[in-house]
């Protein structure tokens, strides 16, 4: 009987409006039990919590939404309230959302949290200008290559099938001779097992997820750079909730930052491991696979440089003075 008079007097007093619940979707490009996508669970729980149930985040994951290149459109255009972005992919729109993948600028977990700092005001204008507001960015793992065969050197990997899942990997792949082959994550795991590709750039996540350790026995921890995803929403979508949602999505955000910085460095570790279980040899580079993928890298930070211009060049500055 309580039960019923509460929500007769609740409908009396504050009227249907306050029951109007908003809901997003969330759109990302990656498996369920990635680590990404469960932090932005985690956020998704948190906003549900904080807001008493008046907003509700849909998470829809593994590209079940939008695929990965479609899922930044998405949001600009409001086809989805919010949704995560690996930045690196749309280099070709601007290069400051490709310093993040920049070889050998920034190798370790406290260099990339300065470089997003210096980089942060600018690509929060950047997407502003095009309807969009950051709430987080969490990094991957360092980057590293797989190889079916042991590689000591660049010269190892002239001709070598390579998978371009970006422009980044695409460009190594033409300065190191290397065939690159354009493979989505979804369909990496088949590409491998057929041969169609036999190295690849990516963190030890990305060989986990997909058993890359079934095809390909070797792992070089070069740490390349550390690309970070990007969770966005349409800033429309967010300007029309009240300012304690607003508040309570702030907070969620900034939680969910500092949140996945912390398990993206826990994990690098135990990925290693994990892959190493399954077979996988870690090799840290040989002097010269190094000397020669830092080569590799002043190109393409000299190539960043001239595409960003003075911007970028001063986004570098600021992360250097750091």
């Amino acid at each position: 009987m309580h039960h019923k008079f509460g929500i007769a007097l609740a409908g009396l007093t504050l009227g249907a409006a306050a029951f109007a619940q908003t809901k997003w979707d969330l759109p990302t490009a990656y498996p369920a039990t990635n680590y990404h996508t469960e932090n932005i669970t985690q956020f998704s729980k948190d906003v549900d919590a904080a807001t008493g149930g008046k907003l509700k985040v849909t998470v829809h994951a593994n590209a079940s939404l939008f695929k990965a290149p479609e899922i930044k459109r998405a949001v600009q255009s409001g086809q989805a309230q919010a949704g995560e972005i690996l930045l690196a992919n749309f280099a070709n729109e601007n290069p400051i959302y490709a310093l993040d993948g920049v070889p050998f600028l920034a190798t370790t977990y406290p260099e990339a949290k300065k470089l997003y700092e210096a980089s942060k005001p600018a690509m929060e204008k950047l997407l502003a200008a095009q309807g969009i507001k950051v709430l987080f960015m969490v990094p991957w793992a360092p980057q590293g290559i797989y190889s079916k065969k042991e590689i000591g050197s660049v010269a190892d990997l002239r001709g070598i099938k390579w998978r371009a899942y970006s422009p980044a990997t695409a460009k190594i792949a033409e300065l190191i001779g290397a065939q690159p082959v354009q493979i989505q994550q979804a369909e990496l795991s088949a590409a491998m097992a057929t041969g169609v590709i036999e190295s690849y750039m990516s963190s030890g996540s990305t060989g986990y997820d997909t058993k890359t350790y079934e095809n390909l026995k070797n792992f070089y921890d070069t740490q390349a750079w550390i690309p970070k995803n990007a969770v966005l929403v349409n800033l429309k979508a967010f300007e029309a909730l009240d300012p304690a949602t607003k508040a309570a999505v702030t907070k969620a955000a900034a939680d969910a930052e500092a949140r996945g910085w912390k398990v993206a460095q826990e994990k690098n570790d135990e990925y290693k491991r994990l892959l190493a279980e399954r077979g996988m040899k870690i090799h840290k580079p040989s002097p010269k696979l190094d000397a020669d993928m830092r080569q590799v890298g002043g190109i393409m930070q000299a190539d960043w440089l001239k595409a960003a211009g003075p911007d970028g060049a001063s986004i570098v500055d600021a992360y250097k003075k750091k």
